[in-house]
Order: C-alpha cells, then sequence, then structure tokens
C-alpha cells in the first residue's frame, strides 16, 4: 500500500497563514511558524478593537454633542440634554444626534430646545 502524505493539505495550509501575513516585517511575512505567531496576534488585536472601536465611537459622539449643546446653551450639560430628551419623548441614536450637530445646527437647536422645554415643564 502506498504511503500517504499530506504535502499538498499542509502546503495549502502553510500558504494561507503566510499570505495571510503579507506586509509583515522580516521573518514574520516569510517564516511559517513566525507568520503563524504574528497571524494569531493580530486576529487576537483585531476581535479586542473591534469592541474598542465602538466604544470609542460613542465616546466621540457624546463630546460633540455636548459640546454642541453648550455652544447653544451654556448652562446645559450633556446629562441633562439626554434627561430632556427622554422627557421629551424624542429617541434619535447618538450617532445621529451627532451628525446632525455637525451638519445641520438649525435642526440641532430646535431639539435642543424641545429638550429644554421638557425638563423646565
Amino acid at each position: 500500500m502506498a504511503r500517504v502524505t499530506s504535502g499538498k493539505v499542509t502546503h495549502a495550509r502553510h500558504r494561507k497563514v503566510v499570505n495571510a501575513a503579507k506586509g509583515y516585517y522580516g521573518q514574520r511575512s516569510r517564516n511559517f511558524r513566525t507568520a503563524a505567531q504574528a497571524v494569531d496576534k493580530a486576529n487576537q488585536y483585531a476581535t479586542r478593537d473591534r469592541k474598542n472601536r465602538k466604544r470609542s465611537f460613542r465616546a466621540l459622539w457624546i463630546q460633540r454633542i455636548n459640546a454642541a449643546v453648550r455652544e447653544i446653551d451654556p448652562s446645559l450639560t450633556y446629562s441633562r440634554f439626554i434627561h430632556g430628551l427622554a422627557e421629551a419623548g424624542i429617541e434619535v441614536d447618538r450617532k445621529v444626534l451627532a451628525d446632525l450637530a455637525v451638519h445641520e445646527p438649525a435642526a440641532f437647536g430646535e431639539i435642543v430646545g424641545k429638550a429644554r422645554a421638557a425638563i423646565t415643564a
């Protein structure tokens, strides 16, 4: 009976890993063993940073909303503005609010006015 070799399968697996390591520095892009370590670590970072990206964008939106609210009414804080939105029954997420604050200041001013009215009422 003929001896079974795994040449094709192993070569394909190694090629896949080395291709994933394209652009890495030195042996990390050429040597299978070091490329495999580098690709594994890169995938760990990618997984972690997908969550961090969501966190970072939310923080950015909050900063933009806070700056725009204080520009319109210096006595109104971000947290009081969000509370006013809830009281007024306005359900707009932070991404859209930040976009409105940057691109449509007049519309954002109307929303701030409604939130302020809901707090004082």
